[in-house]
């Protein structure tokens, strides 16, 4: 039987002070199979490498992301179908990635606007898609390095959104903040829309 290599394919988020949303990583690959095509950033795990350190290689390899503006990177499940590469039986073990802000060429898209990617890469995006989702206040280092250390509520709102694709009841998204350890609700307000009453500021502690 012919023995399987393992990948790793990471799911790149961005929500920077720009973005209405959690935003996907993607880039046109370099090599064959699919050269030209755009995908997920992927390696092949090394010999004695951590899957994290792979992770963190292919954010930086692919998408062009510093090792610095790597916020945080996690582990997501595996695709084991074994026709996925043309190249031969592949494991693709998924992970996820936080970047913060960075001058890069990688192309960043929202989860609902995702093009035609390379290998099962758009399988992999809409399996991993309701995982993310459920870290998202509920793991304290995916929340925080996504959310950032202090965040309006409206980004709150814009990043359940982004991620569960319908939009929260703002109540029910205020109990759940007000019942995540280490968070508090502060006594700013923020402008965020032209529009409207200015935000209340939520903070984690340091």
């Amino acid at each position: 039987m012919e023995q399987s290599v393992v990948s790793i394919d990471v799911v790149t988020l961005r929500c920077w002070e720009g973005d209405t949303g959690v935003r996907v990583g993607i880039a046109a690959r370099e090599f064959e199979p699919f050269t030209g095509q755009l995908a997920l950033p992927g390696v092949l795990l090394g010999r004695g490498e951590r899957l994290v350190e792979a992770a963190r290689r292919a954010v930086l390899g692919k998408l062009g992301v510093p090792d610095t503006a790597i916020v945080a990177v996690g582990q997501l499940r595996t695709f084991d179908e074994p026709h996925r590469d043309p190249r031969g039986p592949t494991l693709a073990i998924a992970m996820w990635a936080v970047v913060a802000e960075h001058e890069g060429p990688a192309e960043w898209v929202g989860f609902d606007e995702v093009p035609p990617l390379a290998f099962d890469h758009n399988h992999i995006i809409e399996t991993t898609r309701p995982a993310l989702a459920a870290l998202l206040w509920k793991d304290p280092t995916f929340t925080r390095a996504l959310a950032g250390a202090e965040f309006p509520a409206t980004r709150a709102v814009d990043l359940t959104t982004a991620l569960h694709g319908t939009r929260p009841d703002p109540a029910n998204l205020n109990r759940t903040l007000a019942t995540i350890p280490g968070l508090h609700r502060t006594g700013e307000r923020r402008r965020v829309r032209a529009t409207g009453r200015p935000a209340v500021v939520w903070a984690f502690d340091d």
